[in-house]
């Protein structure tokens, strides 16, 4: 096994100003992986890590993160929605249901 049991991957791509498809950076991305980074860190969840991502190819839904080991992707809003997945997907080992990333097309780049 290795050191870490989770990583949290938070998508902090950055694509030009008015892209057709957005990016997690310009939706506030950077300052919530930083938050969720402190939280965690805070809460002495050492066997999970937070990592900074490039794209995850999901812009439009972003800010976007995937929890492995598990694959479960997540679209997030704002301190309360890493708050709870913290709280209940690191800590508690349950899905955050309303804040799933929904499972769509996205169109070609």
């Amino acid at each position: 096994m290795g050191y870490y049991k989770t990583h949290v991957f938070c998508c902090t791509n950055e694509r030009p100003v008015g892209h057709e498809r957005g990016c997690c950076k310009e939706k506030g991305s950077d300052k919530l992986r930083s938050y969720m980074k402190v939280r965690v860190k805070e809460l002495g969840l050492d066997a999970v890590r937070v990592n900074t991502s490039g794209c995850l190819d999901r812009c439009e839904l972003g800010p976007t993160m995937v929890i492995y080991p598990e694959g479960v992707w997540y679209t997030y809003k704002s301190p309360a929605d890493v708050d709870e997945i913290i709280s209940r997907h690191l800590q508690k080992g349950e899905r955050v249901e309303r804040l799933l990333l929904p499972d769509v097309n996205i169109p070609e780049k």
